[in-house]
């Protein structure tokens, strides 16, 4: 999902779409100390994702909304 798309969406909803990234990086972090990860490049799209959509926060934090 891209920046323009996040910033569409409301605090809460960012904030649920936020908790399940941290859950699947989480599950791939297990998969890859077990040596079970198939997509290694998965890894570095959720750590991306998580960093849109904590900038998009944080933006609207500080606009007031």
């Amino acid at each position: 999902m891209k920046a323009a798309e996040l910033k569409q969406k409301s605090a809460t909803d960012l904030k649920a779409e936020l908790l399940e990234n941290l859950k699947e990086q989480f599950k791939l972090r297990m998969q890859k100390a077990a040596g079970q990860l198939s997509r290694p490049s998965e890894v570095k799209r959720v750590r991306r994702q998580i960093a849109r959509i904590k900038t998009v926060l944080a933006a609207k934090q500080a606009a007031g909304e």
